[in-house]
């Protein structure tokens, strides 16, 4: 046996893993990652794989980046951990004051958890807390779009509007309103996202206008709907959303977990409408794919509601053992400065801009390519029966699995979502290889249809 079947056959015996089926492990094993460089991760038999989806999105500045190994060995050297209910330190310090000087204008306050969907939870409670606060008792409800994603625990599950990941556990979740999102591929007002009005915001707002007494917050993934498929759609929406909330006293929770640290082309996607939200929650490239940490950033407005004596109770009673962790602040921390450093914006800018060149190239004139879309470093294909009426494929048929399966046998990592085939790779990648890339995606897309 093999040093991988070796590893594989003890993997198996004890280990679940996340969002798998683990009988489709029997015929496609856990690929054993030894070690990572760049944009490559090697297996322990010496295969490359080109990490193109960058290790579930977290990956800013590719494996085993030496800056930040320097940052999290000095850090651990120092300091590993301390309770963060009244200790602080300086990583924690720094890091509030380098994320507060790169977030929307208005955020101001810093509140730590240690994973996207706890910031997502940490951001529903300061919400709803807030308005029992502030006198206003009705407003107990939430609203998020149609195939929202926003976490799995509990609440973050309960917004989120992807029935694959939420139905079996309808019964435990909270009631939310949930209005149509926008669908700009098979836009029903016959627009396209670059140059509309953001029509379909009409279904947000009908909603709102009608249940706005009883809404305590709205919350959403801005500019792409990630887990949905990549559906990018108009900043116009954006904006008309944050009129909307100023007018009835709604707060605006903006879920940059996954399009947050220069995803989308600017440093947080609210950027691309000038606005900013309530409360932002990230995650993902916070510390650029090494540890798990979280932020719940806000206003003073939903910090003040908290701010009284004791005995009123009004504290924040939220708390998690890892809240603050020194080794993840100082990584988080370095990962702003690389950005500054490396003036990691105007570069992606650039690499963006190949990315959409060498999809044009290799991908656009295949016949089941319904649509090529891109936003910054996030770009991704959906593949269709016919290109006239955009009908999918059946999701029984995993069509983006299979493709996926080809794809890692070729050395590129493409996990799929549904018929979606997307391409999220670290910010380091160059031009060889994103055409490498889309080299692979399409003998990949070719190789399964022509079967």
């Amino acid at each position: 046996m093999s040093n991988m079947k070796s590893y594989q056959e003890r993997d198996k015996k004890h280990i679940w893993h996340p969002c798998s089926q683990m009988k489709d492990y029997e015929t496609f094993p856990p690929i054993v990652i030894k070690q990572g460089k760049g944009v490559f991760l090697e297996d322990m038999d010496g295969k490359k794989y080109l990490d193109a989806i960058s290790s579930w999105w977290v990956n800013l500045f590719g494996h085993s980046n030496q800056r930040i190994n320097d940052a999290l060995y000095k850090q651990a050297n120092k300091l590993e951990h301390v309770i963060f209910a009244n200790f602080t330190h300086e990583a924690a310090i720094e890091l509030a004051e380098g994320i507060i000087n790169v977030s929307p204008k208005g955020l101001n306050k810093v509140f730590f958890g240690d994973n996207g969907s706890s910031a997502v939870e940490i951001a529903l409670k300061l919400s709803f807390q807030y308005h029992q606060q502030m006198g206003k008792n009705r407003k107990t409800k939430f609203v998020a779009l149609t195939d929202a994603y926003h976490g799995e625990t509990i609440g973050a599950l309960s917004v989120g509007g992807v029935d694959l990941y939420s139905n079996i556990y309808k019964p435990l979740l909270m009631e939310v309103i949930r209005p149509t999102a926008p669908d700009c591929f098979r836009c029903p007002y016959g627009k396209e996202r670059k140059n509309c009005d953001a029509q379909c915001f009409e279904a947000m707002e009908k909603v709102v206008l009608k249940q706005h007494n009883e809404i305590t917050a709205i919350i959403i993934e801005p500019m792409v709907q990630a887990a949905a498929g990549m559906k990018i759609y108009s900043a116009n929406y954006l904006k008309k959303l944050r009129k909307l909330c100023d007018a009835y006293d709604i707060n605006l929770i903006a879920d940059e977990i996954a399009v947050g640290f220069g995803r989308t082309g600017e440093m947080f996607a609210c950027n691309h409408a000038n606005i900013s939200p309530d409360i932002m929650c990230v995650s993902k490239g916070l510390t650029a794919g090494y540890l798990p940490l979280s932020l719940a950033i806000m206003t003073d407005k939903i910090y003040n509601a908290f701010y009284d004596d004791y005995p009123t109770m009004k504290a924040f009673l939220h708390s998690h053992s890892y809240s603050g962790n020194p080794l993840g602040c100082a990584v988080a921390l370095e990962t702003l400065k690389i950005f500054e450093d490396e003036q990691i914006i105007n570069q992606n800018k650039i690499k963006s801009k190949i990315i959409k060149e060498k999809a044009e190239e290799r991908i656009l004139d295949l016949p089941n390519v319904g649509e090529f879309r891109q936003l910054g470093m996030i770009a991704a294909i959906e593949l269709v029966k016919d290109k006239t009426t955009k009908e999918g494929f059946d999701w029984q048929k995993r069509v983006g699995y299979q493709i996926y399966k080809i794809a890692v046998e070729k050395g590129v990592i493409l996990r799929p979502l549904g018929n979606v085939i997307y391409f999220m790779p670290p910010y380091v990648i160059n031009e060889k290889e994103i055409k490498f890339m889309f080299q692979i995606a399409r003998e990949s897309i070719t190789m399964y249809f022509d079967r």
